[in-house]
């Protein structure tokens, strides 16, 4: 058995990586890893709204269309519209302010890259973290023993509190609220602080859909419970805390 772990300091943040594998060996796990890492840099590049030469400045600035855009910035572009279809427009990175912002989309949605990455090196086990938004695959092998992740929520307020925990061999779990960069996340509809919720956690097979729901629900709170309903989502849960008050409330399709 062979294990790493891994940061990568792009985005403004630092991005955890850890793998393991019973096949693969060390040196392999490192190669797979500084892949990561290079497509990390590329996405920040691309993506970035505090760099000039990104992609995305170009995009807001009006100085590049999107039909001239790198096939990466395509694929996000495609994905945000599929994600402002699903929430009926409480996800929508074109009403942010200065245009164009897929900030929440992009961190989930390069986490599931990550793992593709590793899916191609046959790297079984693996999580990233990216900010908050993670992406795991196979589980979490530990003496030879594979186990759920066991990645948990933990109230906004008061970080060092658990409230949920949510073991999980494969897929993703993005987290948007107000614990990290406090009332950070604006409500398309008025221009305002969202007040939907305090915070919302997603769970499901796809990163990037899944950080769009998470933000999506802090503008809509229980008004977004319906999304849930259409056979794209059918296998996504969420959990949510009140905004209003001090209680919860989920939505289990798993």
């Amino acid at each position: 058995m062979s294990s790493l772990s891994y940061q990568v300091e792009t985005w403004g943040t630092v991005i955890l990586i850890e793998l393991s594998s019973q096949k693969v060996g060390e040196e392999k796990l490192l190669l797979a890893a500084k892949e990561a890492e290079e497509f990390l840099f590329k996405v920040d590049k691309l993506f970035s709204t505090y760099r000039e030469d990104s992609q995305v400045a170009a995009l807001r600035s009006e100085k590049l269309n999107i039909a001239d855009a790198d096939p990466l910035v395509k694929e996000v572009w495609e994905r945000c519209l599929q994600a402002r279809e699903l929430t009926g427009g409480a996800f929508d990175p074109w009403k942010v302010e200065g245009g164009f912002d897929p900030s929440g989309f992009v961190k989930g949605w390069a986490a599931d890259k990550c793992g593709e990455i590793f899916n191609n090196y046959e790297i079984e086990n693996s999580l990233v973290n990216a900010a908050g938004d993670i992406s795991v695959r196979g589980g979490l092998l530990s003496d030879g023993v594979v186990a759920p992740w066991p990645l948990q929520i933990r109230n906004p307020e008061k970080f060092d509190e658990v409230v949920k925990d949510i073991p999980i061999n494969n897929g993703a779990v993005a987290t948007s609220g107000v614990s990290e960069k406090g009332s950070h996340i604006r409500d398309p509809f008025t221009g305002l602080i969202a007040i939907g919720a305090l915070s919302a956690t997603v769970m499901g097979p796809d990163g990037g859909i899944a950080e769009a729901l998470a933000t999506a629900l802090v503008v809509a709170g229980k008004d977004g419970v319906g999304w849930f309903n259409k056979p794209e989502l059918a296998n996504y849960s969420a959990f949510v805390i009140d905004r209003h008050s001090d209680t919860s409330w989920s939505i289990s399709n798993q």
